[in-house]
């Protein structure tokens, strides 16, 4: 079985969606569970887990609403305003709705000490009272952030999105590998195996780097926090689908059959509840 950890869905709107440039010409359309699904048999995927792409509550009831009428979306990852006064009233209601899972910020595009601010670090303390998970979204230059908060909120259960966004265009990996290794030390924390074709050139895909990537995060983690996703459709930038299925499952040939069930699917139900 597989279940794709992080899956986007969208109705392009080119002012919302202003991140996606004009050189992003692959993506800058809608993208729906229609147009997932023609992977779904193609690739033996199961299901996924939907992720936020945009930061409103409108794109929390969105993808629950997808979630509703496509079955293979076992789960969301949507938006909460964790600054809210109203934030507590707001994680109550959303407990009638299962199929929310957790919720993301994207951090990535915020100032160095985002996820630290006082207020930010109450709203993700809420999120433990409620059981909902936390995706971390951080470029690699801002993941000590990441240490730093889950020493504060030790006992909340996170992932990090994309191996930490780790810059392979410069492979600069010092800074990237130190932080990893201080944050794989908390057994609260997960890794989320998915982003990487788009973190180098996105003409080149440099297998020998990816795997060395993956040899990292792996002896970090260990084989039971790590999970498979795509990042689809942004992935299509620097690539397809079928080809990172295909060079993951090539690179987890050296585990059992066993350990590739949980990383392709075992994990990700425990971690996300699915």
């Amino acid at each position: 079985m597989i279940i794709d950890s992080h899956v986007h869905f969208w109705k392009f709107d080119p002012i919302r969606d202003a991140w996606i440039t004009k050189d992003m010409t692959v993506i800058r359309k809608d993208f729906l569970p229609e147009d997932f699904s023609l992977y779904l048999n193609e690739n033996s995927i199961n299901g996924c887990v939907a992720v936020q792409a945009d930061q409103s509550d409108e794109e929390t009831a969105f993808l629950v609403n997808l979630a509703k009428e496509n079955h293979f979306i076992k789960g969301i990852i949507g938006w909460i305003d964790l600054t809210s006064d109203k934030l507590e009233q707001s994680l109550k209601n959303y407990q009638s709705e299962k199929l929310i899972k957790g919720f993301r910020h994207i951090a990535e595009g915020e100032e160095i000490g985002f996820l630290l601010q006082k207020n930010v670090l109450n709203g993700i303390s809420a999120l433990h009272q409620y059981a909902y998970t936390f995706d971390i979204l951080l470029r690699q230059d801002q993941l000590l952030d990441a240490v730093k908060l889950l020493e504060k909120l030790p006992d909340q259960s996170f992932i990090l999105d994309h191996c930490g966004k780790p810059d392979l265009k410069t492979n600069d990996l010092k800074d990237w590998k130190s932080n990893i290794s201080e944050l794989a030390k908390n057994p609260n924390i997960y890794c989320k195996i998915s982003g990487l074709l788009t973190q180098g050139s996105w003409n080149n895909i440099d297998e020998k780097t990816i795997f060395e990537i993956l040899d990292f995060i792996f002896l970090q983690f260990g084989i039971k926090r790590v999970v498979f996703g795509s990042d689809w459709p942004v992935m299509l930038l620097g690539g397809n689908y079928a080809l990172w299925l295909e060079l993951i499952s090539k690179y987890l040939i050296q585990f059992s059959k066993e350990e590739q069930e949980l990383f392709f699917s075992g994990n990700a139900v425990k971690f996300y509840n699915l």
